[in-house]
């Protein structure tokens, strides 16, 4: 046991006073005269024994009462288990993201408990001590020490932060290791990220949020039934949903609204740690940009209960083909429908350049040897980012490709045999949803190379001999036949349309994602024509201007994670809008699986770090205490001294 001010430790000397009072007032007697003293002395013998015993008793309690007042103002304490690097400067680090939202107790989030935490942290440490307030959002408030009043009333302007952090971030925005730091969170599998190899120098304190088997449903992916529909034709959405808990969820009511106008409802069971899938039908006339909000109620975790996408449809792509001779080719037929393309197609002797600039596809149809200009306009073109397409005349001249194509070891085959084509890599994203059966058993068409560019692992179509059929380099397609029946069938076989397809999807410049999560390092939004310097704008809840490049016909926009939240912004500029863009939170933030406490040490491997095992404030307050501050024993001591004080009255007034 130690004092907190032992000086007062020299009032005990009081003590000699009631033993000095005891020794000397209680020895006076009075002579008495009796007649007969035989039964006097019986009397007397007995009196004494009982004043001698509540003399002892009152002296006692006298001496008690002095010796525990003393002691109440000289503070005793059981002294701290643990000593910290130093009690005058405290790093708090508080997760802040949404998944904190869950419950801990009935009716109290894991947030509001970590607040409580805190709040007990800086109201148990002395005054003099400064405190470092640390969040997912990185505020400049965290960047220096505060008081104590100062950092109360920054917890309450804390809210749900969309960021999530992963530890080797947070470690590396504290920085200094010299000074104690307190680690309150969740301690989520999926956004901690790797293991931490920390040297003696981190004083950790870890402070587990312990959730009790919480089931949450969220939305794992969303995509369009048939990703080659460009214009208003109808489609239909599919929607992943998975549950990250050991319950089952039955009857989940979801709803789709489109432009705030709910187009249709499901519902669904999902097993535990298992998802499912959903779809909705999307009618024709959907034209240009759509806001489209998947929802549904799964409680007590409600932050993911919302799923944010855009339908953003293009006017008409512009294809551009460019043919030896007039007639009409398998090109214009599968690009023939009016509502999604605007087809163009030229002669060789009759080319108008101008249709290059705005042209999202340029398809070089049976041209066996390109000239200087239509070369000259080819390269312009692919340096703008536009996307080229090339099926070869059967006597090709490889040399005048070879510069447009980046591919010096182009070379014409010579009298080879048709030879048919090994089944689609359905793994390939460019099949991505093309096939409603991935079977291996698919009729394949036939082909008669007419060049050779070697070895191609990630080629498109390849032979069943290996060499490939259709590869795309940079923006180029290159198929290895022409489209001629005499060499090929793949013009008539029911692969070449959505093949087609695809291409013409992948050349469309104003095509974008539907929908970003937050931890996405940059958005590309189509930008044609910007004039000026000023800057593109994100438009939402509210305006924002991030750092942005112009790259060709895009621009890159940095995200700022820490000022977007979920939902639709607008990318605009001056008066032109842009595109649609849609935020989500970052799907991991939904996975609450969190540590186990021997998890939680492990993952801090090597390092001085410290486990809490709190269930509620008051708790923690009492740990924090016992750890840190020693137990103060000057209240038991004052009580005593009262107990001790009343028992004196009493003897003197009761005891006879």
């Amino acid at each position: 046991m130690s004092f907190n001010y032992p000086q007062f430790l020299w009032a005990l000397t009081a003590l000699a006073i009631p033993i000095i009072i005891h020794l000397f007032n209680f020895r006076r007697t009075t002579r008495i005269f009796f007649s007969n003293t035989r039964f006097l002395k019986q009397v007397k013998q007995e009196t004494t024994q009982k004043r001698k015993l509540k003399r002892y008793l009152i002296l006692a309690s006298r001496l008690l009462f002095l010796f525990f007042l003393v002691l109440a103002f000289a503070q005793p304490f059981l002294p701290a288990r643990e000593q910290l690097t130093s009690q005058r400067n405290l790093v708090i680090y508080l997760d802040n993201s949404y998944s904190m939202s869950a419950p801990v107790q009935e009716k109290v989030r894991g947030l509001d408990a970590a607040i409580a935490y805190v709040r007990e942290i800086a109201e148990l440490f002395p005054a003099e001590t400064r405190f470092k307030l640390l969040t997912n959002d990185f505020a400049p408030f965290s960047n220096s020490f505060k008081s104590k009043s100062e950092i109360i009333d920054q917890l309450s302007q804390i809210r749900f932060s969309s960021t999530a952090r992963s530890a080797t971030e947070i470690l590396k925005r504290i920085g200094d290791s010299n000074n104690t730091v307190f680690w309150i969170s969740d301690f989520q599998q999926a956004t901690f990220g790797e293991n931490l190899m920390l040297d003696s120098t981190w004083n950790i304190r870890l402070v587990p949020v312990e959730f009790s088997g919480v089931s949450n449903v969220y939305v794992d992916s969303v995509y369009l039934s048939n990703p080659f529909i460009i214009g208003g034709e109808k489609n239909s959405i599919q929607v992943r949903l998975r549950n990250s808990g050991p319950k089952t969820i039955e009857g989940l009511v979801s709803r789709l609204a489109i432009n705030g106008v709910q187009a249709a409802t499901s519902s669904v069971t999902i097993q535990p740690n298992s998802s499912v899938e959903t779809s909705f039908d999307l009618s024709g006339g959907l034209q240009g940009n759509n806001k489209a909000v998947f929802s549904f109620s799964d409680f007590p975790v409600s932050f993911d209960n919302e799923f944010y996408f855009t339908l953003n449809y293009a006017e008409r792509l512009r294809v551009v083909e460019i043919k030896p001779q007039a007639g009409v080719t398998y090109v214009e037929q599968v690009y023939g429908n009016k509502q999604l393309f605007d087809f163009k197609s030229y002669t060789t002797a009759n080319v108008d350049y101008s249709a290059f600039a705005d042209a999202n596809l340029l398809v070089l149809n049976g041209i066996n040897q390109i000239d200087q200009a239509l070369g000259t306009a080819l390269r312009q073109y692919l340096d703008n980012q536009g996307v080229l397409m090339i099926f070869p005349g059967t006597e090709p001249d490889a040399r005048s490709y070879q510069n447009l194509t980046s591919l010096p070891n182009l070379a014409r085959v010579e009298n080879a045999g048709r030879l048919p084509l090994d089944k689609p890599d359905f793994k390939n994203p460019f099949f991505e949803n093309v096939f409603e059966e991935k079977s291996a058993a698919v009729a394949m068409p036939t082909a008669q190379r007419v060049w050779d560019w070697g070895q191609d692992r990630s080629a498109i179509l390849s032979f069943q001999s290996g060499q490939p059929f259709l590869s795309r380099i940079n923006n180029v397609y290159l198929a290895a036949s022409a489209l001629n029946t005499v060499v090929s069938d793949f013009a008539t076989h029911a692969l070449f349309v959505p093949v087609m397809y695809r291409v013409a999807a992948t050349g469309n410049r104003q095509d974008s994602k539907p929908y970003h999560y937050l931890s996405s390092g940059l958005v590309s939004v189509a930008a044609d024509s910007l004039v000026g310097e000023e800057p593109v704008r994100m438009v939402g809840e509210r305006e924002l201007v991030p750092a942005q490049r112009k790259t060709g016909n895009r621009v890159l926009l940095e995200l700022p994670r820490y000022e977007v939240s979920p939902g639709f912004y607008w990318a605009t500029h001056q008066r032109d809008t842009l595109d649609l863009v849609a935020f989500n939170l970052e799907k991991r933030e939904s996975e609450l699986a969190t540590f186990t406490n021997t998890e939680i040490l492990a993952a801090f491997g090597g390092s001085n770090a410290a486990l809490f095992d709190a269930d509620s404030p008051q708790a923690f307050s009492n740990e924090i205490k016992a750890r840190y501050l020693g137990t103060p024993l000057w209240k038991y001591a004052l009580v005593l001294a009262l107990v001790f004080l009343l028992a004196e009255v009493l003897l003197i007034r009761f005891m006879k």
